[in-house]
């Protein structure tokens, strides 16, 4: 029975001493890593803010294909939340606080087998020369049964959890980025396009160089009608006045629609035109303007199965009808493609 006690009193001990060496181990923690996600900084702000986009970047149910997640009615912004169900761990993350644009504030909540972890996890966001940088971290305390745990089996904690967010990180570019890509191109066919007075300024060009020069004239007319209290009646349009793809050349006039004709000075580099009226084949092109090249292609195959004939002398001509300013998001953009069109007269029967 002595033997029992002693060995009883021993094992006591070295338990009393583990667990105050254990307690006097440093267990706070601040780990981060940060990305720079070639997009702009709003719509990568945006993706995080969302919970629901969570559950198709997030690294954790590439580990738990089984992992199920539960969303309430709020999922962006402060106050809202989401849980998990996970094959080992549980748990559930709100939104604390939100600084649009900069950073996010977050706590999130594991539920083990080991009991309840809580800690704090933040975002925050900086707009770079290639796009935005994106840091994402998680600061708290381990409990001392965690730390006894992760002495005893040498688990990196730091190490999996950096692992774990540059994973995230990655699959949150590769997700952005995708998605950036994403685009339409519908041929509408037959319609009118009413026409009308514009301002304009042309410039020549190579065909892959055409929307840097039309970035280039645009904000050029907006300038000289904006400082000459010239109206501003429709969306921003680009005429091809000649366009030679053997050539690899156009010439080009990037305008923008006003409500009556206006006198220039004779040596003004923005000049007034006048678009009539037209039957046209419109075409409309909803995502970034890197696949205009595919949308007029299709719009000339149409021209060209259904017979009909350019006007002649007309310009073919794009507008811009959602743009960077209303929305960074390339794959929201439209554009609108026109091809004015001859339609014939129906030839009087005899009576």
């Amino acid at each position: 029975m002595k033997i029992l006690k002693y060995l009883f009193f021993l094992l006591l001990i070295l338990f009393i001493a583990g667990a105050i060496y254990f307690a006097t181990k440093d267990g706070t923690y601040d780990i981060s890593e940060s990305k720079v996600i070639e997009a702009p900084l709003s719509l990568v702000f945006d993706e995080v803010n969302d919970y629901k986009t969570w559950e198709e970047w997030g690294p954790w149910k590439q580990e738990d294909p089984t992992m199920v997640f539960n969303y309430p009615e709020k999922t962006s912004g402060e106050g809202a939340s989401y849980s998990w169900n996970g094959k080992e761990v549980d748990g559930s993350m709100r939104t604390t606080q939100v600084i649009p644009n900069q950073r996010i504030e977050q706590q999130i909540t594991f539920i083990t087998p080991a009991g309840e972890r809580e800690a704090e996890v933040f975002w925050q966001f900086q707009e770079v020369e290639k796009g935005t940088e994106v840091t994402w971290g998680i600061r708290g305390e381990h409990t001392l049964t965690d730390k006894a745990y992760f002495t005893l089996t040498g688990y990196d904690f730091d190490g999996e959890m950096r692992k774990m967010y540059q994973l995230g990180l990655d699959n949150l570019n590769q997700e952005v980025v995708e998605a950036m890509k994403a685009y339409t191109i519908k041929v509408d066919g037959l319609t009118q396009y009413s026409g009308g007075f514009y301002m304009y300024t042309t410039t020549s060009t190579t065909l892959e160089n055409v929307t840097d020069k039309v970035n280039e004239l645009l904000p050029q007319v907006r300038s000289f009608m904006e400082g000459n209290n010239i109206t501003i009646s429709g969306k921003p349009l680009t005429l091809y006045n000649a366009r030679d793809t053997s050539t690899n050349s156009a010439i080009i006039s990037g305008g923008i629609p006003t409500t009556s004709r206006i006198v220039v000075p004779e040596d003004s580099a923005i000049l007034c035109g006048f678009m009539p009226s037209y039957t046209v084949i419109k075409t409309t092109l909803t995502g970034d303007l890197t696949y205009l090249k595919e949308a007029w292609k299709k719009t000339e195959d149409y021209l060209s199965q259904t017979g009909y004939n350019q006007v002649e002398g007309s310009a073919i001509f794009e507008v811009y009808v959602k743009g960077a300013e209303e929305d960074p998001n390339p794959a929201t953009w439209i554009t609108e493609l026109y091809i004015p069109v001859q339609i014939a007269e129906p030839e009087n029967e005899l009576l």
